[in-house]
């Protein structure tokens, strides 16, 4: 059974040996913000392959501690798997050693590992319920909606079994792993434009505010047209009379020139399709032709209701 220490004792022990054994298995970027006086850093992905070096202080215990005391009491676990049984995890971390008083050495502000895993996951999840709403076509829908499933699912077998993948994976980015590596920042610097990127065409598509009777009445005046960028299968069940069929995979291969000769350039162009998510995708494609390509929010079922008539019935 793993020993545990309060930093009250760890103090205590401190005082009474001048040299003690306290390994922070941190990353690099969390150790050079603050630790214990003497301290030494091997972080956890690293320990595995530094056991054999590892020497005990005075009193024959290594002594473990990490930010809170989750990953120290795993090195503690490692290393008497590894055959080192005086093994002591210090309980609440730097965090609690720090808030009892004890020594502590301070560098550069720095985000934790657990800050970092909760940004991480929590904006994957957003972005797979973005992509899994707005993402246009199915298949980037469903791959939204399995995206934020899967982070969700690893975040309950993280809690069952103390065991986080994602943070084993930002423990080793080169930002955790030096605070004076100038190319650290400029890694940082990149994955966030890139997530800025990803993200804001998303963020940035917006259903048209026009009303349903607005829009009936530019379409009845042809100052206006209405496309259903459903799939053919889709509009073989059944299609709004005043539609036309543009399916969104077909818009998404489609040249230029081919729509200048299927669209109009002088009339406004409202997209539909089953939920209204799908023309989101088309209204921006559109846009980005010159178009001025509108998406219709109410899904088709919600049209038939507002009035719309179904081609076949009168």
């Amino acid at each position: 059974m793993i020993e545990n220490l309060s930093p009250k004792h760890l103090g205590s022990r401190i005082q009474n040996s001048s040299s003690i054994k306290i390994i922070d298995v941190r990353t690099p970027a969390e150790f050079d913000e603050i630790h214990i006086q003497n301290a030494e850093n091997i972080p956890l992905d690293q320990l595995n392959a530094s056991t054999s070096n590892l020497n005990s202080g005075e009193d024959g215990f290594l002594y473990f501690i990490c930010q809170s005391g989750g990953r120290s009491r795993r090195a503690c676990e490692a290393m008497m798997t590894a055959g080192h049984t005086k093994v002591i995890n210090i309980e609440g971390g730097t965090i609690a050693c720090e808030a009892a008083g004890l020594p502590v050495v301070r560098g550069r502000k720095t985000i934790s590992l657990e800050r970092q895993v909760r940004i991480a996951t929590g904006s994957l999840v957003f972005v797979g319920v973005l992509l899994g709403s707005f993402g246009g076509s199915y298949g980037v829908q469903c791959a939204g909606l399995f995206l934020a499933g899967f982070i969700g699912a690893g975040l309950v077998f993280a809690g069952v079994t103390d065991t986080c993948g994602i943070a084993i994976v930002i423990a080793k980015m080169p930002w955790n792993q030096s605070r004076s590596s100038k190319t650290s920042c400029k890694t940082m610097g990149l994955i966030v434009a890139f997530f800025i990127g990803m993200v804001g065409p998303l963020l940035a598509a917006t259903h048209t505010k026009d009303s349903l009777t607005n829009v009936r009445q530019k379409i009845i005046t042809q100052s206006a047209i209405l496309i259903d960028v459903r799939e053919p299968k889709e509009w073989s069940g059944g299609h709004l009379a005043i539609a036309q069929s543009l399916p969104l995979s077909e818009l998404q291969t489609t040249t230029e020139n081919k729509l200048d000769e299927l669209l109009p350039d002088n009339m406004i162009i409202y997209c539909h399709c089953l939920s209204g998510a799908r023309c989101l995708e088309a209204s921006r494609i559109l846009t980005s032709y010159g178009y001025d390509a509108r998406a219709l929010q109410p899904s088709y079922s919600e049209l038939l209701d507002a009035g719309f008539i179904q081609a076949g019935n009168k």
